[in-house]
């Protein structure tokens, strides 16, 4: 089994890479582009190791990070828009690049590539802190509320640090065209936390209690 993870987590891994390098050169009209280069490796070499920790240290956890089938009906429609929303944002970056549209301040970009590894290693605490983590929305067996750490302070930590992770993203690709397409994930999300939290208080013990202890979904005093 381990090895059919192994295999799976490579796959996956290269796949999304070189999708991610074709997004983005493609459009763009030439590699050399420093933006693009600085962000892949921004996002995937923190990606590899600690897809490399999961596998040593949390191999189930790994596994339900590479499930995507998704049966929630309002949430298969939120990921297919995600999805299209994804493809805007990089392509439209790459054109943005190659036509010279938009231009991010060099200190934007510095700042948005910090943001970038900080939101990064909010996610991977956030899986150390839920085992239960899956990207797609069910209530697993034995399942416990999580209610510590972060989970203490907003109950949806980890979308908390994706919204980060990806309006930095074009910023760091230095594209103001970009940033304006990944506006519309926050309001997305919205729509999938909304589904998420009815599935979870009728399937999970306890976790209306923990609603209302803890009043934040995302922003802690705002929402």
């Amino acid at each position: 089994m381990k090895k059919k993870l192994v295999v799976n987590a490579i796959v996956k891994y290269i796949s999304g890479l070189l999708l991610t390098g074709l997004l983005l050169f493609l459009p763009a009209g030439t590699i050399r582009w420093g933006g693009a280069w600085l962000f892949i490796g921004l996002l995937f070499v923190p990606m590899f190791f600690l897809g490399i920790v999961l596998l040593a240290k949390a191999p189930e956890l790994l596994a339900k990070r590479l499930q995507v089938k998704e049966g929630e009906n309002t949430q298969k429609k939120v990921i297919g828009m995600s999805a299209l929303l994804f493809l805007a944002g990089f392509i439209l970056s790459g054109v943005d690049y190659r036509l010279q549209c938009t231009h991010v301040p060099v200190w934007l970009t510095a700042a948005a590539s910090v943001i970038l590894v900080i939101s990064y290693g909010l996610y991977a605490e956030v899986m150390r802190e839920n085992a239960y983590l899956s990207r797609t929305v069910e209530v697993q067996e034995g399942q416990k509320v999580v209610d510590t750490g972060l989970y203490g302070v907003v109950r949806h930590p980890m979308y908390a640090a994706t919204v980060l992770l990806f309006l930095s993203i074009p910023l760091v690709l230095g594209s103001f065209i970009g940033f304006a397409v990944f506006l519309m994930y926050p309001v997305m999300l919205g729509i999938r936390i909304r589904n998420e939290e009815k599935v979870l208080s009728e399937g999970l013990p306890g976790y209306t209690e923990y609603c209302r202890r803890v009043r934040w979904r995302m922003i802690p005093f705002l929402w």
